[in-house]
């Protein structure tokens, strides 16, 4: 089984489940699970948002446009009774309020947090909200001299090939840069609450314990992914590194910083591919589920959400994850093969 190991006094925690695929994956941070991984508004202060540019950077100046907005995370948990227990991860300057983006395996059940500026700069954090769904979390540091928020680029225009530049704390090293290119996109990742992360960026720029939180940066110097897991046999970098991508990291901070938390959409079935007729397969429907509740069967096929063809899985998941809980979706079925509507009230999404 492919593992990470806690390292040393300074490391970042994380769980995460499993889905169905070809390979076994592992978090940056803890080797206590695994992970499988297959193809597939904001605050009211100053947030960066994407430029046009023209032309690509070097790495050397990537670095030293973003290295200000990079920061080491030092969490403080309790363990057992009396005892505490510190753990180490990344994150990066969302905004001019103090508002920091990590991950949500990086805060998790932290006592108390510290973050250390490029400068050396060590102040408290706050936690404003975390998303154990998407493994996003968003922290407050009063530091106003310290501030240097990045530039949050367009995820969805990446291509596979372009060049990427990770910058991070591995192993409590600050100031660590690493580049390589997106190695695939649409990857599915697993999150610490064991359901879906969709449309994660796959590269092969090194990342390790540590790095999780940090930013993976496109070639203009803007933010396209936070770095959250690898696949690794040793426990170390083997070149095959996943990030959440920026679309997700803009949808859920919007959502925390406007009401301290973030809200998924819910259907209630496991789904896979299916071919013919082609489509989203219902593999299972969970009791007492809005899928339920609607009269979906585990073996019909969905072939368009309100009018849209849906040729698989991922992309009904997508579709629900567009829409807000309570949000009505008219749902095209083949069942037995015969084509009917079927119209579905979201829930919740448990544990969101």
């Amino acid at each position: 089984m492919k593992t990470t190991a806690r390292a040393a006094a300074l490391v970042a925690t994380a769980a995460l489940g499993a889905v169905a695929g070809a390979a076994t994956y592992a978090k940056i941070d803890d080797g206590s699970t695994t992970t499988v991984v297959r193809p597939a508004a904001a605050s009211s202060a100053t947030t960066s948002t994407a430029a046009v540019t023209t032309s690509d950077l070097s790495v050397n100046q990537i670095y030293r446009g973003a290295r200000d907005g990079v920061v080491e995370i030092i969490v403080t948990s309790q363990q057992g009774v009396g005892g505490q227990s510190q753990a180490q991860g990344s994150g990066w300057v969302y905004d001019s309020d103090g508002h920091v983006i990590t991950n949500q395996h990086v805060v998790d059940n932290a006592s108390s947090i510290k973050i250390r500026f490029a400068n050396g700069r060590s102040y408290s954090a706050t936690l404003v909200g975390s998303d154990a769904s998407t493994d996003l979390a968003v922290l407050k540091v009063a530091a106003p001299s310290a501030l240097k928020p990045l530039t949050v680029g367009d995820s969805s225009q990446l291509e596979v090939g372009d060049g990427v530049v990770a910058i991070g704390s591995p192993f409590g090293l600050p100031e660590t840069v690493t580049t390589g290119i997106v190695s695939a996109l649409h990857r599915e990742m697993t999150s610490p609450n064991n359901f879906t992360i969709a449309n994660s960026i796959q590269t092969d720029a090194a990342i390790n314990h540590g790095n999780s939180g940090g930013p993976l940066l496109n070639m203009h110097g803007q933010v396209i992914g936070v770095n959250s897991q690898i696949e690794s046999d040793s426990g170390g970098n083997d070149g095959v590194g996943f990030a959440i991508p920026s679309g997700t990291v803009r949808n859920i901070a919007s959502q925390i910083l406007s009401t301290g938390t973030a809200k998924h959409a819910y259907l209630g079935v496991a789904l896979g591919d299916s071919a013919s007729p082609t489509g989203a397969q219902i593999a299972q429907v969970n009791a007492d589920t809005p899928a339920a509740k609607a009269g979906l069967q585990a073996g019909d096929v969905v072939t368009a959400v309100g009018g849209k063809t849906v040729p698989s899985g991922d992309a009904l998941r997508a579709a629900v994850e567009a829409h807000s809980p309570g949000d009505t979706l008219d749902l095209t079925i083949v069942r037995n093969g015969n084509t009917k509507h079927v119209t579905v009230k979201l829930a919740t999404r448990p544990g969101a």
